[in-house]
């Protein structure tokens, strides 16, 4: 029953995060290019500053419930004198996930940082290079991330 609610908690917050990428991606993003660049840019300040905080616990959620999988099988396998070896899925799932930690790291410390400060001097060509800079960003994570969710359901 614990193993089941923490890859339920794992898998809900992977899919929240990986879900909210695609929303704004192929959803808000095209339906912003009607508003004129300062209240697109405003609002994208808006949406990218409440949706990263969540991203932030979704990663929380992710790292605590995938360590806690990883040392509630290695304990079980001791228990039975046997010696665990993390399947390849779950490494080739950390490697991914590492990967993905560190691009949202770039996006929400560095080029969020940098767009929320042109959006607030007012600077709209900035703070839209900017913005188009954590567009690619998001978009490399997306594909990682649905990547990784297909591999998961097709291995």
């Amino acid at each position: 029953m614990g193993y089941a609610l923490l890859k339920a908690a794992h898998v809900l917050a992977v899919l929240l995060w990986v879900g909210g990428m695609a929303f704004a991606h192929f959803f808000l993003r095209p339906a912003l290019a009607t508003l004129e660049p300062p209240q697109r840019l405003k609002l994208m300040h808006e949406v990218l500053r409440r949706f990263f905080a969540a991203v932030l616990w979704c990663l929380a959620l992710i790292t605590l419930s995938g360590v806690a999988m990883i040392v509630g099988m290695a304990h079980t396998v001791a228990q039975t004198g046997g010696r665990f070896v993390m399947p390849p899925d779950w490494s080739a799932m950390t490697v991914v996930g590492i990967v993905m930690f560190a691009i949202f790291g770039h996006i929400r410390l560095v080029l969020f940082r940098r767009f929320a400060a042109a959006v607030q001097a007012g600077t709209w060509p900035q703070a839209a290079e900017y913005l188009a800079l954590i567009r690619q960003w998001v978009l490399v994570n997306l594909v990682l991330g649905a990547l990784l969710i297909a591999g998961v359901l097709v291995f």
